[in-house]
């Protein structure tokens, strides 16, 4: 479904830790909603509930989520963590995507 690179399970740990949350208790949510400059956007957030027709998948000591309509966008998608000097922030590598916005924030499918 969705891998999750060491880059950015290790900042994905930084941010849960930032925030006071345990890796045990708690979901890096990856979904797809509409809107953004390109018709759909990514979005990421921690949760400790799972919902019905989630996948969970654990890469890198991180359990992350896609929800059920999410699932179609996100196959095989690639999550990576960027700190070089052309940005800093999660990249997302989608073969499913037909286009992309400038930011890599939203995509077409």
């Amino acid at each position: 479904m969705v891998i999750v690179t060491e880059d950015a399970a290790r900042a994905i740990r930084s941010a849960m830790e930032n925030e006071g949350l345990a890796a045990e208790d708690t979901y890096l949510r990856v979904a797809v909603k509409g809107g953004g400059c390109s018709g759909l956007s990514y979005e990421l957030e921690f949760t400790e509930e799972k919902q019905v027709g989630d996948v969970e998948v654990e890469k890198n000591g991180v359990r992350v989520l896609v929800d059920l309509k999410s699932q179609i966008y996100l196959a095989g998608t690639t999550l990576d963590y960027s700190s070089g000097l052309n940005g800093k922030g999660f990249v997302f590598v989608n073969p499913n995507a037909t286009g992309t916005c400038g930011c890599g924030e939203s995509f077409s499918a």
